[in-house]
């Protein structure tokens, strides 16, 4: 007994309340620019047993996902692999693997993204020049020449899908323009061990060589990788594509029937997976976006970076992309519009 009550003296802070009660999750719908609701049968696959990170059938589900991220975008590359970590951290990867001090590189601002990568370069000790155009509009061809041309970098960043604003970059051609200036290529190794793409490489079996311990990986959301990219197989990339695109035509026409603007005028400019709309005069876009959250339990997202105030973003993406769902979020925002505040100023 003496012993227990010296070592429970030892303690100075008590267990947390709120970890002594069940979690709770609420049901909503999550039509933002991500994160999007989850399939059960990928959430089934995260929630299956730990492996250990070197084992061989732990090595077989990374070989899948790199033949299924290769499928999803149609490539040969050997260099195909998953990051552990968030999009960011793929975007940093990328760039302190091409990058050194004193590098030129040339950044496609459009928004956020294009802001944060030339965030990232310029920590990186490199020469950034930031090719710029309004939120909402993409870069020609001939942009992109006339930059190369102008400041001659070794690395061009350009954001595909700019989600901050709901463009869908071209990105045709630019690999010919790139290959024509001689860009790329690195000499010394990256400032970070994580994410150094050789140690990468090998652990990912990009190299042809014995795999070798890198990092203790996240197993559970290599399963859920790996099955998310079985179902995209099994629905075929056309048909995905398709079924996105009906799902964007059809809300745009939707948002056009309820009076509101779209935000990139161009219909080939619009992302499939993340469409804005101009915020509609007289009303507060953080009102809208609350009314739809605590009346409806559905998420729409507000402007980020650039975008800030003037747009709101509906996502579509994945299981989230069907017919249903847009009609039931258009029904949401017209009860918005409808019972929000509308300033008369």
């Amino acid at each position: 007994m003496a012993k227990r009550t010296m070592a429970t003296s030892l303690l100075r802070i008590p267990p947390p309340q709120g970890l002594l009660r069940p979690l709770a999750v609420p049901e909503r719908l999550l039509l933002g620019p991500g994160p999007s609701n989850v399939p059960p049968r990928i959430l089934a696959a995260g929630s299956r047993q730990l492996l250990g990170h070197m084992h061989p059938e732990v090595l077989q589900v990374m070989d899948e996902i790199k033949a299924g991220i290769q499928y999803a975008f149609q490539t040969q590359n050997r260099l195909t692999l998953a990051i552990s970590g968030t999009g960011h951290c793929a975007m940093e990867a990328a760039l302190l693997n091409l990058l050194e001090h004193g590098d030129t590189t040339m950044v496609a601002v459009n928004g956020i993204w294009g802001q944060r990568a030339a965030d990232i370069a310029r920590r990186l000790g490199a020469n950034v020049h930031e090719l710029l155009k309004p939120p909402g509009e993409y870069f020609t061809l001939w942009d992109i020449e006339e930059g190369l041309v102008q400041h001659k970098p070794l690395v061009l960043f350009i954001t595909h899908g700019e989600s901050s604003t709901g463009v869908l970059q071209p990105l045709e051609g630019l690999g010919e323009l790139c290959h024509r200036e001689k860009m790329l290529r690195r000499k010394m190794q990256p400032p970070s061990f994580y994410l150094d793409m050789g140690w990468l490489a090998n652990y990912w079996g990009c190299d042809g060589e014995a795999r070798r311990y890198h990092h203790t990986a996240p197993i559970n959301s290599f399963f859920s990788l790996r099955e998310g990219l079985a179902m995209l197989a099994e629905l075929g990339l056309e048909s995905s594509w398709e079924r996105h695109r009906a799902n964007c035509a059809q809300l745009c026409q939707g948002l056009c029937d309820l009076g509101l603007e779209l935000f990139v005028k161009e219909e080939k400019a619009r992302l499939p997976t993340i469409t804005t709309v101009s915020v509609p005069e007289g009303y507060d876009w953080k009102e809208i976006t609350a009314f739809l959250m605590d009346n409806h339990a559905i998420e729409i997202a507000g402007g980020l970076g650039p975008s800030v105030g003037k747009v709101l973003r509906i996502g579509l993406m994945g299981c989230n992309s069907t017919s249903s769902n847009v009609d039931r979020v258009l029904r949401a925002l017209q009860d918005a519009l409808r019972r929000c505040c509308r300033s008369r100023l």
